[in-house]
């Protein structure tokens, strides 16, 4: 990895032309610099460079390493790092998976004001993971999470409506909710939107937000949709399940 001095960072770090043209070059040429002030202490940089080993982008994937670095940062009050600390906890990267822990690091960084924080905290207060269930804090999270524009946060508070959960069941609300993380970009929301726009009759409208669904889904949720699609008791649904099973289910 390339060599960065300090006072070649200070350099760049004084011309915004510089530094953007280094955060936007190779891989390898980034993570060089970026490495270089986490290591001088840049608390951000810290943050950054763990995600750039968790991630494996210019440097050889190393969640061990990352998860020092986002010790470093969270330890220093960044709200990212706390969340990011809080993901390596639940998920064992660079670890062991401990869904307590997790928790502590989603509740400093959801008390700090980031949205990802909000809504991880939420969940597992939603599931009982790491934490006492309790879905009233959850929904709390949630619409604190929301507030601040958090696509997938609006998209669960949409499931609580739908489901009942903690408010009385409905669907209009519902429909509201999931419109919004639709439209924010949420391939969960989109899904959802969909299934409550076949429900009153819009069924090009919602065969135009499925097709949306594959841009940013995971291949399970993909998967999840195709089974939808292909279930369902509208004809125009079952063919687009074929016409998704030929490649061809395009916007």
């Amino acid at each position: 990895m390339e060599t960065v001095s300090l006072r070649s960072l200070a350099a760049a770090a004084a011309s915004p032309r510089a530094l953007r043209a280094i955060l936007s070059g190779p891989p390898e040429r980034t993570a060089a610099w970026v490495a270089a002030a986490a290591e001088n202490g840049i608390v951000d940089a810290q943050a950054v460079y763990g995600q750039v080993l968790l991630d494996g982008r210019g440097v050889p994937r190393d969640p061990a390493a990352a998860l020092v670095w986002f010790r470093h940062a969270a330890r220093a009050d960044h709200p990212m790092a706390m969340n990011m600390l809080g993901r390596c906890y639940e998920f064992g990267w660079g670890t062991a998976a401990c869904a307590t822990v997790a928790v502590y690091w989603y509740r400093l960084a959801a008390r700090a004001g980031l949205d990802w924080g909000m809504y991880n905290y939420a969940t597992a207060l939603a599931l009982g993971n790491g934490v006492a269930e309790d879905r009233a804090g959850a929904l709390a999270w949630f619409r604190r999470a929301a507030a601040l524009g958090h696509a997938k946060s609006t998209n669960l508070i949409g499931g609580f409506y739908e489901d009942g959960w903690v408010v009385p069941a409905d669907r209009a609300a519902a429909f509201e909710h999931y419109r919004r993380a639709a439209e924010a970009g949420d391939f969960r929301g989109q899904f959802n939107y969909a299934r409550l726009l076949v429900e009153r009759g819009r069924v090009d409208d919602a065969l135009a937000w499925l097709a949306r669904v594959p841009d940013t889904a995971t291949p399970a949720f993909v998967a999840k949709m195709r089974a939808y699609l292909a279930a369902s008791p509208v004809h125009a649904l079952r063919e687009a399940a074929a016409a998704f099973d030929r490649g061809a289910f395009v916007r």
